[in-house]
């Protein structure tokens, strides 16, 4: 019995001491990573599991911290299951913020999918990895007690352990909700641009649990080619791309000749696994939120279990087609800026959704302000 129940208590997040996780990282010195909010650390506990550790930076925004470290506390510290990464603590106290996560062996999935330094991972083990998000996701939406939405899906937070199996992570924009409520009151943009919903950008949408829906099926589209979904690499000032070509292509051919054209030397037998990926992919990506299918349903799919239909066109939002008034979900009512501190250049994430609602951007240094006009 003193057994079972030790074994209970180590299923429940703990509350670490500062001078414990200092003992825990051997004075932090395996770095794994960083971010805007703070520095990951690779660890073991005395018992020689690995762990990874998360400090946060109190030096940055104090309040983002705070509800960053809420929000991954309260969401992801509420449930358990074999695609979401687990969290097995935290620190809290006047020296130090810190988040303490099982350690994954192959680090995230964008290594591996636009790294040409990184071994290739074979089309049957894609499709695993896309099936096992997609689970992680449906448990998020539609099984926990309280619907928890992500916001933030996109291979960057899809971690993979030894096996490559796939964990949700970075819970730091998460968000719970009770499942009688049809939408959730959100102000501003959230997410990372070119895996975002429109509905962010577009007046007269409510926010809901399928923005995770239409992030899924981008990040679908890039797992599927391996490739970015936008490509900068091109001699126009236009940007190449990939859903909406996917799109013409289906209505052409039913995306025959795009597998052929995009995916380089892939085997017939593999040829319907990437077929389906981006025909669920153009399901997922569907303007309006009600058009998307639920993660189970989506789970389904890409395992055959069900018929997938051909889907409508979904970037009509983008040509001013479909029975709403684009030019009305565009009148300008309010202003959002948010300062976005970052390493990279703003054009490799930017789509046409970005040009279409007329976000633009203004660099200071390392600080870049982009304004958003909405309604």
């Amino acid at each position: 019995m003193e057994r079972f129940l030790h074994e209970i208590a180590k299923e429940k997040i703990v509350r670490f001491t500062a001078q414990e996780l200092y003992s825990f990282t051997n004075n932090y010195s395996i770095r794994l990573g960083s971010g805007s909010f703070g520095i990951v650390y690779e660890e073991q506990f005395p018992n020689g599991i690995k762990i990874a550790v998360k400090v946060l930076n109190r030096n940055s925004n104090n309040k983002k911290v705070e509800e960053q470290f809420m929000a991954e506390v309260g969401t992801i510290g509420k449930t358990y299951h074999i695609n979401l990464v687990r969290l097995y603590g935290f620190c809290f106290d006047h020296l130090m913020s810190a988040l303490v996560y099982e350690y994954m062996e192959n680090s995230s999935l964008d290594k591996f999918l636009f790294s040409a330094e990184t071994p290739q991972i074979e089309w049957e083990q894609l499709q695993e990895i896309a099936i096992g998000t997609a689970k992680g996701l449906a448990y998020l939406h539609e099984e926990c007690q309280q619907r928890i939405i992500h916001y933030d899906i996109k291979p960057g937070n899809v971690l993979l352990d030894l096996n490559f199996s796939p964990k949700v992570a970075d819970f730091g924009l998460a968000k719970l909700c009770n499942r009688d409520i049809t939408h959730v009151s959100c102000s501003g943009y959230r997410g990372t641009p070119g895996y975002s919903a429109p509905e962010f950008l577009m007046h007269g949408y409510p926010i809901t649990h399928k923005c995770d829906v239409y992030s899924f099926g981008m990040l679908l589209f890039e797992i599927a080619r391996k490739r970015r979904n936008t490509n900068t690499n091109t001699d126009t000032d236009s940007l190449d791309w990939f859903p909406e070509k996917a799109w013409e292509e289906f209505e052409k051919d039913g995306l025959k000749n795009l597998i052929t054209m995009e995916i380089n030397g892939i085997e017939d037998k593999d040829k319907e696994k990437v077929q389906r990926m981006f025909m669920v992919a153009l399901w997922c990506v569907q303007d309006t939120p009600a058009s998307r299918p639920l993660m189970s349903t989506v789970v389904k799919m890409l395992e055959g279990g069900v018929e997938i239909l051909p889907p409508p066109n979904p970037f009509r939002y983008l040509h001013g087609l479909g029975t709403r008034n684009v030019a009305e979900d565009t009148t300008v009512s309010s202003s959002y800026s948010t300062i976005i501190r970052t390493n990279s250049s703003w054009h490799e994430s930017t789509t046409p959704v970005m040009r279409k609602y007329e976000i633009r951007m203004a660099s200071s240094g390392d600080i870049f302000v982009i304004s958003f006009s909405f309604c």
